[in-house]
């Protein structure tokens, strides 16, 4: 059949102009422009339409084409490789679906303070419903699942809720506390760390009656003291602080540490850095709260009662002493001495008997009156009907006469960081990332004190050796610093070179700061710098590692001047002493108690009279006498040597002209 010329014409302009079309459309959609959907959509309509133009001819204009479909479809989303597993729903939530109005009621509460069993019923169609669980959360959802069980047949490999069993729970740990407040008392690498939340909103969450009470306030104006009591279940507890939120804090971290076991003390967060021995749980560098704050409390104590009658010597910046326990018996410890002081003796007055104190900071002088303290227990050895009251027993299998009882220990209490590398740091600045500081290098370095003075300064790299003409004539008499001597006390012991003649080696079980307490510094200052170049020491000398805490009422930092005296008392004595730090005697130009003179003394008399010493005469002097102990010596020496290897400086040492005195006849 022959078409009219028009119509050819017009059956080709219409199949190139489709064919254009779908080319174009192609074109777009590899550029995003046309959403694929809409793409294939138009492709079949343009396809049919030319396959019908093709069959005949048609005098009319194509008519427009309608689509039913939105203008843009939305491609289809792509299916992810993971599928998200639908999560089970707490049977709480799967009750509260199918029945709506339930009321959880709390039957009772049993079990200790640290340890309660809540028992939770729900009703549910006219029938009660138990359940029980260590925090109310877990047993109103353990009581959820029994009603759930009761009328719902599930199937099998259901899962309701992802309870712990109730059962066989260590009561002495704190993974039985299921409470949200609680659960993070745990941390990953079953170390301990600080609670999330704060010790009051905590206290308020696991405990129903708490009464905050504000009970005095002392001091002046612009520096007092809060002091807050906190009742729990009949049961008292105190802090203080600068404020009454702080002291209120404090107050909260006592009642928790004693009741829950929770602690807020920075040992419990340790540094990234921190060198702390925390996969040892046996060697932990942490004392427990509660005896922390009772140590601080007992000799915050004693202070104030020996004081009476002298306050105007109550004057102080740092406050020290001394408590021994018996197995770890807090209930029954002993103060054994306490003691104030920040100043060292003048080069003008040093003594050439030994009769003036060269170190009148606190916890060295505490520390002294330790020594008196074991003379006075030696003592007791000399009378065999007065021998069983001593702390010493005879050694029977070992090179030292004596030795300590077992399960005797002794803490050290310092209401701030010792003076030295301890204290070396920014109480309000997070350094235990990587140090860049070129300044850096200084931590770990033996320091002096300086003389009549505060702070202390590094030492140089020299032979370690003052002169006595040269520190008459004007050189600065330099004293260790308290860090610096606490370190060798920690490996030579805190009895003293002529007591190593008579007894073992006797060190410190723990050290209780009341303030700036870091345990990366602290540690690092008392015997991490050491630990990995000491070597060869001579049994049973050892590197002492005591356990470190902090007081929950911390002390505020005092702005004050440090006083030119220190008082020292120690177990037994009527009275407190006073001594001029600057002069090394008594206010009254006597000679103290605690200086070698009268130590030396002692020390004669023991041996005279002591059973069981072979060497009863003492004829040398002080200083010759100290070196014939040569294990402590040689353990001496050892740690000398191993500040060298660490590049850390150099032991400074007193004129010698200082230990060249005798017994006095």
């Amino acid at each position: 059949m022959n078409l009219p010329r028009s119509a050819v014409f017009y059956q080709r302009h219409q199949m190139y102009a489709d064919s254009c079309c779908f080319t174009k459309k192609r074109f777009f959609l590899k550029r995003g422009r046309i959403p694929p959907a809409l793409f294939h959509y138009k492709a079949q309509v343009v396809t049919a339409s030319s396959e019908g133009n093709m069959n005949g001819y048609n005098r009319k204009s194509p008519q427009k084409r309608r689509y039913d479909m939105p203008k843009y479809a939305v491609p289809p989303k792509k299916k992810s490789g993971k599928e998200r597993v639908p999560q089970p729903k707490n049977t709480v939530a799967m009750l509260n679906e199918l029945r709506h109005g339930l009321i959880y009621k709390l039957e009772s509460q049993t079990g200790p303070v640290h340890a309660p069993l809540f028992t939770i019923s729900v009703e549910v169609d006219g029938q009660k419903y138990m359940g029980q669980g260590r925090s109310k959360k877990v047993a109103r959802i353990e009581a959820a699942a029994t009603a759930l069980r009761s009328f719902i047949q599930f199937k099998d490999g259901a899962v309701l809720s992802p309870l712990k069993p109730a059962g066989n729970l260590d009561f002495t740990s704190d993974e039985h506390l299921e409470n949200d407040a609680t659960k993070n008392t745990i941390a990953v690498d079953g170390q301990k760390k600080v609670p999330d939340k704060g010790p009051v909103m905590l206290l308020y969450e696991l405990f129903n009656d708490v009464n905050f009470e504000c009970m005095n306030i002392d001091g002046a104006q612009n520096n007092c003291r809060f002091k807050m009591t906190v009742t729990i279940n009949d049961k008292k507890f105190d802090g203080t602080g600068p404020s009454k939120k702080l002291a209120k804090n404090a107050a909260a971290k006592a009642a928790l540490a004693s009741l829950c076991n929770i602690s807020y003390s920075p040992m419990m967060a340790p540094q990234k850095n921190a060198p702390l021995p925390i996969d040892d749980k046996s060697s932990s560098m942490e004392l427990p709260q509660i005896h922390a704050d009772t140590i601080g409390r007992l000799v915050l104590e004693k202070f104030m009662e020996v004081i009476k009658g002298q306050e105007a010597y109550s004057r102080r910046k740092v406050l020290a002493g001394i408590v021994m326990t018996e197995n770890m018996n807090f209930c029954e410890a002993k103060v054994i001495s306490v003691s104030t002081g920040t100043k060292c003796v003048s080069g003008e007055h040093m003594s050439v008997n030994g009769a003036v104190l060269n170190d009148s900071h606190a916890e060295i002088v505490s520390r002294r009156c330790l020594l008196k303290y074991l003379y006075a227990q030696l003592d007791l050895q000399c009378n065999q009907a007065t021998a069983y009251q001593s702390i010493f027993v005879r050694n029977t299998d070992g090179q030292y006469p004596y030795k300590l009882k077992s399960g005797v220990h002794f803490h050290l209490y310092i209401n701030t960081a010792p003076c030295g590398d301890a204290r070396i740091f920014s109480p309000h600045e997070n350094d235990t990332g990587v140090d860049k500081h070129p300044n850096r290098k200084a931590r770990g370095q033996l320091r002096t004190k300086i003389e009549s003075g505060e702070g202390t300064i590094p030492v140089k790299s020299s032979d370690g050796i003052q002169t006595w003409d040269g520190v008459l004539q004007g050189q600065r008499l330099l004293t260790m610093s308290c860090s610096d001597k606490i370190a060798r006390w920690n490996i030579v012991g805190i009895q003293g070179s002529l007591l190593s003649a008579i007894i073992e080696p006797v060190y410190l079980h723990s050290i209780v700061l009341g303030s700036l307490l870091h345990p990366e510094h602290m540690y690092r200052a008392v015997c991490g710098r050491i630990e990995k170049s000491i070597q060869g020491l001579p049994p049973p000398y050892h590197l002492n590692k005591p356990r470190l805490a902090l007081v929950t009422s911390a002390e505020p930092r005092n702005q004050a001047k440090a006083p030119n005296f220190g008082i020292n008392w120690t177990i037994g004595d009527t009275e407190l002493e006073v001594v001029n730090s600057l002069t090394g005697r008594t206010i009254g130009g006597q000679v103290s108690r605690i200086t070698k003179q009268a130590f030396f003394d002692k020390y004669g008399f023991l041996m005279k009279n002591l059973p069981g010493m072979q060497n009863r005469k003492v004829t040398k002097d002080y200083g010759e006498t100290k070196a014939d102990v040569k294990d402590y010596q040689t353990a001496k020496q050892e740690l000398f040597s191993a500040f060298k290897r660490e590049d850390l400086g150099s032991w400074l040492k007193k004129p010698i002209e200082q230990d060249q005195f005798g017994l006095v006849e």
